[in-house]
């Protein structure tokens, strides 16, 4: 039975109640959790300014034994370098500064040689670009003072947390909104599993629950399996044997632009998540923010109801 999705008379109300929870949470936590990713930064710079004497000697073989020190670089730069940028600047495959920005790690399968050859033009472009107004010590002979380092680490931790800010507040959001859910099932007599315990989404035990637990799907074409992440898996307490879990995504957003232009991907997780456990899949959401009527009417559509936090009893609605 559905909960939410055919209330449509109740969505107006329900949309500005969401968009007011998630502006009082922003003006009063997401500062915190910005100015909290900023310290640590800030001292990961200062570690990286530190290995490269600050920005003057840049060996490729920093590069390649700690490659997460890369966008540190390109924002000490003047002006800061995108990734594209560094890439068409340097003249190197772009793979490299790609799969070293998105993994951590150099490419397996560029030999030794040509990745000490390419990550050279990497660290000469840096060295060439680097903002003499927060290096204040280039050029001259004397070693950066305790306080140059840490406010030329603060400035680019800055500049680190601006280019990131977006994923930093979805992050803090995420795990105060899973924080809420486990509440409000521990509260009932829920018993949470620990993902690291090898906990199978289809051999959960009535009255328990998971949080980002992968789940095994095959893609069209049966060959290929991935793992669909889901951020909460709730067994309830009156499930009989062979039942599936609910399945629940958790979603917040700032502003209603992002959301109609990712509104595809729930429908496409539930898709391939029904095409392999059949039509009994129970997948949901659990909203704050910015979510419209055009949000709604199109996850509705798709079959794929939801929760909002503001009201989060309603979890009792799905057998829960």
């Amino acid at each position: 039975m559905p909960v939410n999705l055919d209330k449509v008379a109740h969505w107006k109300a329900d949309i500005a109640l969401s968009v007011d929870m998630y502006n009082d949470w922003f003006m009063r936590f997401a500062p915190v959790a910005f100015r909290n990713t900023r310290i640590k930064a800030a001292q990961d710079v200062e570690e990286a300014l530190k290995a490269t004497d600050g920005l003057r000697n840049i060996q490729p073989s920093l590069l390649r034994l700690h490659p997460e020190v890369l966008p540190t670089l390109r924002m000490s730069t003047c002006p800061p370098l995108a990734v594209d940028r560094l890439i068409g600047l340097s003249g190197v495959t772009p793979s490299l500064v790609k799969t070293m920005e998105l993994t951590k790690r150099p490419p397996a399968r560029m030999n030794e040689a040509t990745l000490n050859l390419q990550l050279a033009k990497v660290a000469a472009i840096i060295a060439r670009l680097a903002d003499p107004d927060i290096f204040v010590w280039l050029g001259r002979s004397q070693a950066p003072a305790p306080d140059e380092l840490h406010r030329a680490a603060t400035i680019v931790a800055d500049r680190l947390c601006g280019a990131v800010a977006n994923p930093i507040i979805r992050n803090a959001q995420e795990k105060r909104q899973l924080a809420a859910i486990k509440a409000w099932l521990e509260a009932r007599g829920y018993v949470q599993l620990a993902g690291s315990d090898g906990v199978r989404f289809n051999a959960m035990k009535p009255g328990t629950f998971s949080f980002r637990l992968n789940v095994p799907v095959k893609l069209e074409g049966g060959v290929q399996q991935v793992n669909i992440p889901v951020d909460a898996v709730i067994m309830p307490k009156t499930a009989q044997l062979g039942e599936l879990p609910i399945f629940f995504e958790a979603k917040s957003a700032g502003d209603f632009t992002n959301t109609n232009k990712r509104r595809k991907e729930e429908a496409v997780k539930m898709a391939q998540l029904r095409a392999n456990y059949g039509p009994s899949v129970r997948f949901n959401l659990f909203l704050c923010g910015y979510f419209d009527g055009g949000y709604l009417g199109y996850e509705a559509t798709e079959g794929i109801d939801w929760v909002w936090e503001h009201r989060i009893d309603d979890l009792a609605f799905f057998g829960i």
